[in-house]
């Protein structure tokens, strides 16, 4: 299957049985890129974005960067870990994870595989109220 017929897009409710849909590979990347940047708290012009067919099905690499509470934030509120997502790992997991569904329900994508390469950090400073 080419990754222009990857995720074919159909309700089957409404399906006439004529004709196709499609999606074509560069909207395709701008859906996983806009999620993974949605999911990892980034612009999406800092996500890369690299899709492949494996065996009918859709392979995903997507490196980004990730969005993280400051350490100055973590020695003052231990807590702040568990409460802002986990670990960075633990946030890459459920990123991924998170990923999948989403590009699944938003394309009807069958996805094989998500590789995901944190490729740096953005450091959320949290705002003083006053």
């Amino acid at each position: 299957m080419s990754l222009a017929a990857a995720a074919p897009v159909v309700d089957p409710g409404t399906s006439t049985g004529r004709g196709r849909t499609t999606i074509v590979p560069r909207a395709l990347d701008r859906v996983v890129a806009a999620v993974t940047a949605d999911t990892f708290g980034v612009a999406a012009r800092t996500v890369h974005v690299d899709l492949s067919d494996r065996d009918g099905l859709l392979a995903m690499r997507v490196r980004t960067p990730i969005r993280i509470v400051s350490l100055e934030r973590v020695k003052q509120v231990s807590a702040v870990v568990e409460t802002s997502g986990g670990t960075v790992l633990q946030q890459a997991a459920n990123g991924q994870k998170t990923i999948n569904a989403r590009v699944t329900a938003l394309t009807g994508a069958e996805i094989a595989h998500i590789t995901v390469e944190l490729t740096g950090i953005e450091v959320h400073r949290e705002k003083r109220v006053t």
